[in-house]
């Protein structure tokens, strides 16, 4: 296996990560005035991630950087042609992040009440716009012979992609209730399980329709097996929420976003972005790669560094293992 190829793979599992843990971070904060119906249940929702959402995003600076370093015209190109919705994205993060800090600042209502939709926005924008841009890389995007993207905004707004975004939405809710109910108690962990389920069917119905539009569109041996895989993982993690094994069902919903994110770079590989334009336009994991000795420098960075931040990073999540509920949030 190539140094392209083994980077190729680390992108995909970096990404795989970020949508994983970042994932019930916007279910936590997309029902947020789901399930929280006053401010100390809210604040219980809040405290769940609050130990850990910003480290979660790391996988996605870590990603980034990786495709800047290991394939930078895939990089520019991406960004470029995605510029709009990346932006979106990334001011709907600042917006969530500022709003978990200043949330608490002040004790009025309405003080409180701004944050929380901000908290709520900043949590369905990328769950959305993540979901529209994965499927438009997958499906392929107008790039001409010199890999640059000519098309407009309206090309990213396709059937395909909106689909992709109503997934990624639903995938994302279900997978927050689920991890609300395993780190939570009392009512508020009854209502996360039962909500849960709800969400569930919704999310289980869209996955299998945009996994089998995706599996249409591109496809390989693998793609099919991870694919019907997180079909079987999500089912699964349904069942275990309707009996209250909410660590199975957590571990049930983060396996199906992992194998379904898999699926997409599994159906996707030896590109990295098809051209819908001409197949000279299309950038793949060879011709937008770095040169050899730069994959080889990074390659020994990221086994050196890769175990410490993982090591930290579960050492975090179990530190904060435990449940919390309403009696462990003081009432000012």
């Amino acid at each position: 296996m190539d140094l392209t190829t083994i980077w190729f793979l680390l992108v995909a599992v970096l990404f795989t990560g970020y949508f994983i843990l970042e994932g019930f971070d916007f279910g936590v904060g997309m029902l947020l005035p789901v399930l929280g119906r006053d401010d100390r249940e809210r604040r219980v929702l809040i405290n769940t991630i609050g130990p850990v959402w910003d480290g979660n995003e790391v996988w996605l600076i870590t990603a980034g950087g990786a495709m800047f370093a290991a394939f930078p015209e895939w990089y520019a190109t991406l960004f470029s042609g995605f510029y709009l919705p990346l932006l979106l994205i990334l001011l709907a993060l600042i917006a969530r992040g500022v709003a978990f800090e200043y949330r608490h600042k002040r004790p009025e209502a309405s003080w409180k009440r701004r944050w929380d939709t901000a908290i709520v926005v900043g949590s369905v924008v990328p769950a959305i716009l993540w979901g529209v841009a994965f499927a438009n890389i997958l499906r392929g995007v107008p790039l001409d012979a010199d890999h640059e993207y000519v098309g407009g905004l309206l090309d990213l707004l396709n059937p395909y992609a909106l689909l992709g975004g109503a997934t990624t939405l639903a995938l994302f809710a279900t997978h927050g209730a689920v991890f609300l109910a395993l780190k939570t108690t009392g009512d508020v962990r009854q209502r996360a399980g039962a909500l849960a389920v709800r969400l569930g069917v919704g999310a289980a119905v869209l996955a299998v329709g945009f996994l089998t539009w995706t599996l249409s569109i591109r496809s390989s041996a693998a793609a099919v097996v991870l694919a019907v895989g997180a079909a079987l993982a999500l089912l699964g993690a349904l069942a275990a929420a309707r009996v209250r094994r909410e660590g199975w069902a957590f571990t049930g919903t983060a396996v199906a976003i992992g194998l379904a994110v898999a699926t997409l770079f599994a159906a996707l590989f030896p590109n990295v972005l098809p051209s819908t334009l001409d197949a000279a336009g299309t950038l793949t994991a060879t011709n937008a790669a770095s040169t050899p000795y730069t994959l080889k420098i990074m390659t020994w960075v990221a086994v050196i560094f890769t175990p410490v931040v993982l090591g930290y990073q579960a050492w975090t999540y179990w530190v904060f293992r435990k449940r919390i509920g309403v009696a462990n949030i003081p009432q000012h």
